[in-house]
């Protein structure tokens, strides 16, 4: 009698604690919060215009987060504890039992919170609503051991939970993270360095190859090639020379150049797209799990219910079918069952940012390709090669790869390659000249050799036949790019470079086919370029020169028209259209703000296992049905018991942690397959 008082007590003093708390602070954090709260911080990060303050703001979320999540600990702990006194109690030491009830007290608190933030603030009747009856109910029937284990195993689902939603957490980084600390500027025509947060408009700034440009601007001096892919899309590098535009986050490949700063920070088109991909809006931050939804859900059938057996069991039966609820396991075997997948996921070159994303994947019936970078490669390949003047195709490429042998960009890289794979020997350079941006002159065999492009040939007087410029026009229209190579100022032929489609991308598109996936190709590139990969691939919707933000539009037509999408997409200008799609994916060594973005990045930087994903995806589904029956039968089995026989709390318990158990086996049972299968001899 005793026991029933102080539970009494300590649960109207929690109540009196819990309108103390509501009445000064609203609304205690909860998920949605906690979400909101990094919106913001997000959100702030990509209008910073410098590196440390989006620092700052992301210590400030940890500090958030942390917070979250030792609350959490600190509840688990308590409840442990009482847990562990309440069995002491009624073994060895009664009196330990009322220490076990203020322990239990203390961590209903929250519980309640959530019930009335649920109840009165949302206007749902949720799991949280359930929780604030059943587990204080099963405290007032004098069940303490039972309600210890209860609270417990409460505590332990929202441990589990809190980090599935780790896993979840999308941090959206802004486009400063990849901006330099310091950038060099021209003042009296000499280089200093200063930090690149006090750079002022009318600034001139230096960048060498190989430097990402920090800035948008117009070049005042110099003549560079620029790969640009990562913004417009476009595969071919994009040759500037003074007047120019040039743009931030694209990469200088060769040459010198002096830019007059015209945008910085914020106001670049680059962060301008991280602007737009904040404003897009997100459903996937406020989607549920299948598990907690499927467990909301049960919660007014079983209260109903609950009611219904007040007549017929008394109170110890209403508790029993409140304990009872169908859905409840689901709460803690379906995060373990994500959680268990997505190591299985790690452990395959595949990291799942976004555990809800796999519940997803098995819905999507449409998977739209970026073009370049994503279906191809960095690194173009030679084509034909066209010559004059009786020279050999190989004596054409045996010059342009010497010229070019010491160069790094992806262009000398295809004309080195073409030339190994013809096992040539490269003749030894005697004298070498590097044109900035357009081309190379050597001395070989002591003949002049200029490698470079057509503008290049121009500025060198070398005469342009009508024939190549035809082919030059040709293959504009195909998106080739184009390498001269002239002799003693006479030309001697063209290397055509073509883009290099993944070796893995046709096995893809036919593994996504046989899962009848409608496929469709994004590209900021020409028409014929996209238009030929789409044929040689076999797919047969395609949209060329598309602007980052018509990108996106694409992608909210096919949601409008009912298509559930997966983007795949590795760069800035790919990023808004990651965040409009259901399923985001991205490729290892992609732009930080893609990476960032997606839900999914492949670890080993290509496409191999991207069907793999959509089978994981299977087997989780597979594995959460046979979850949801473990708990649907115990439940069903408790109601049916308390109507019939008038079975007990106890016996709910029972039937309750039975079908835990059984969920739990079921959740574990593929990691336990997938490491016995690692130790299996191949």
């Amino acid at each position: 009698m005793l026991n029933i008082l102080f539970a009494g007590v300590s649960l109207a003093y929690t109540g009196f604690k819990l309108y103390r708390s509501v009445k000064e602070t609203k609304i205690s954090p909860s998920t949605k919060d906690i979400i909101k709260k990094e919106e913001v911080i997000s959100t702030t990060c990509l209008l910073a215009n410098s590196q440390k303050v989006a620092t700052n703001l992301s210590v400030v979320s940890e500090d958030y987060d942390d917070i979250i999540r030792k609350n959490t600990v600190q509840d688990f702990v308590i409840s442990s504890v009482s847990l562990g006194l309440a069995i002491l109690g009624s073994i060895v030491y009664s009196p330990l039992i009322i220490v076990s009830i203020a322990g239990l007290a203390y961590v209903t608190i929250p519980i309640w919170k959530k019930g009335y933030h649920s109840l009165f603030k949302e206007h749902q009747v949720n799991m949280s609503v359930l929780d604030s009856i059943a587990l204080p109910g099963i405290f007032l029937t004098g069940h303490y051991i039972i309600a210890a284990i209860a609270y417990w195993l409460y505590y332990f689902s929202q441990k589990l939970l809190l980090q599935t939603e780790n896993n979840s957490k999308k941090s959206l980084i802004g486009i400063f993270a990849e901006q330099p600390s310091f950038v060099w500027i021209l003042k009296d025509d000499v280089e200093i360095e200063i930090p690149f947060n006090t750079l002022q408009i009318g600034d001139i700034i230096v960048v060498n190859a190989g430097e990402t440009i920090p800035v948008d601007g117009v070049i005042s001096y110099g003549i560079a090639s620029i790969d640009q892919h990562v913004l417009t899309g476009e595969s071919q590098p994009s040759e500037k020379e003074q007047g120019e535009q040039v743009f931030a986050s694209t990469v200088l490949l060769s040459g010198k150049i002096h830019i007059k700063v015209e945008k910085a920070g914020k106001d670049t088109v680059a962060a301008k797209i991280s602007e737009m991909l904040i404003s897009t809006i997100d459903f996937k931050t406020s989607i549920q799990s299948r598990g907690q939804k499927i467990a909301d859900d049960t919660v007014l059938p079983t209260i109903v219910t609950s009611v219904l057996a007040l007549p017929v069991a008394g109170l110890t039966g209403t508790t029993a079918v409140l304990f009872s609820c169908i859905g409840d396991n689901v709460r803690i075997i379906s995060p373990i069952s994500v959680l268990n997948f997505l190591k299985i996921a790690s452990e395959q070159s595949i990291l799942i940012k976004d555990g809800r994303v796999l519940e997803l994947l098995n819905k999507v019936d449409t998977v739209v390709f970026d073009k370049t970078g994503t279906l191809t490669q960095e690194q173009p390949h030679v084509g034909k090669i066209y010559t004059l003047q009786n020279y050999q195709e190989n004596d054409l490429l045996e010059y342009a790869a010497a010229a070019e042998y010491k160069q790094k960009h992806p262009v000398a890289k295809a004309i080195i390659q073409a030339a190994n794979d013809r096992q040539l020997n490269l003749p030894q350079i005697e004298e070498a000249k590097y044109e900035m941006g357009y081309g190379i002159k050597v001395t070989i065999n002591n003949r002049l050799i200029l490698v470079g492009s057509i503008r290049f040939m121009e500025m060198e007087k070398i005469d342009i036949p009508k024939k190549i410029r035809k082919i030059i026009s040709g293959c504009h229209e195909f998106g080739y790019s184009l390498v001269m190579v002239a002799i003693d100022n006479q030309l001697a032929g063209v290397i055509e470079l073509h883009a290099t489609i993944r070796p893995e991308a046709k096995s893809i598109i036919a593994g996504l086919r046989k899962r009848n996936m409608s496929i469709c190709i994004i590209s900021g590139d020409h028409e014929k370029p996209t238009q030929q990969l789409a044929e040689e691939l076999g797919i047969e919707n395609y949209f060329a020169e598309t602007l980052p933000e018509n990108k996106a539009n694409h992608i909210q037509q096919l949601i409008d028209a009912g298509k559930v999408v997966c983007f795949v997409g590795d760069g800035i200008n790919d990023s808004i259209a990651l965040k409009k799609a259901h399923v985001s994916i991205s490729l290892k060594g992609a732009s930080t703000v893609a990476t960032d973005t997606a839900q999914i990045i492949l670890m080993d930087a290509s496409l191999k296992h991207l069907c793999q994903v959509f089978e994981l995806a299977d087997d989780l589904d597979k594995n959460l049905n046979t979850g949801l029956i473990t708990t649907i039968i115990p439940g069903l089995t408790v109601i049916g018991g308390v109507f019939l026989v008038h079975l007990g709390i106890v016996a709910s318990v029972v039937m309750f942690n039975a079908g835990l158990l059984a969920g739990v086996t079921n959740s574990m049972w593929p990691l336990l397959k997938h490491n016995k299968n690692k130790k299996l001899p191949r």
